[in-house]
């Protein structure tokens, strides 16, 4: 006698359990990008560089307004560094160098830092 043809939903295993099998289920586990760390760029007091030039990097290189420049430079000023923005590494890298290399370049002992932010 031939084998009658089986279908789809047939057991594999060929008996009937009345569909209690133990059917294994593969699933993927998702693996969670983790965000990369930021830096805060931050801006040191000193007693030469002019406010006005530290208005004109805030304004250049972290396009920051006019009045929030001023703000930021008054926090420097008061408090003796202030948090001029929050970056990637290599952003944050690029940010202090620039910042740097103008103030050499304008003869103002201006420093810039960064830090991992917590």
């Amino acid at each position: 006698m031939a084998d009658k043809p089986r279908k789809v939903d047939d057991d594999v295993d060929g008996g009937d359990d009345g569909g209690d099998s133990d059917v294994s289920v593969a699933t993927k586990t998702k693996t969670k990008t983790q965000r990369p760390p930021m830096y805060k760029v931050l801006l040191l007091n000193d007693d030469y560089t002019p406010m006005e030039f530290v208005v004109q990097v805030l304004e250049r290189f972290f396009r920051i307004t006019h009045s929030q420049a001023v703000e930021i430079m008054l926090t420097v000023h008061k408090k003796g560094l202030a948090v001029v923005g929050v970056f990637s590494y290599e952003i944050a890298e690029t940010k202090v160098a620039q910042v740097m290399d103008f103030a050499r370049r304008n003869q103002h002992p201006l420093q810039c830092t960064m830090e991992k932010e917590e």
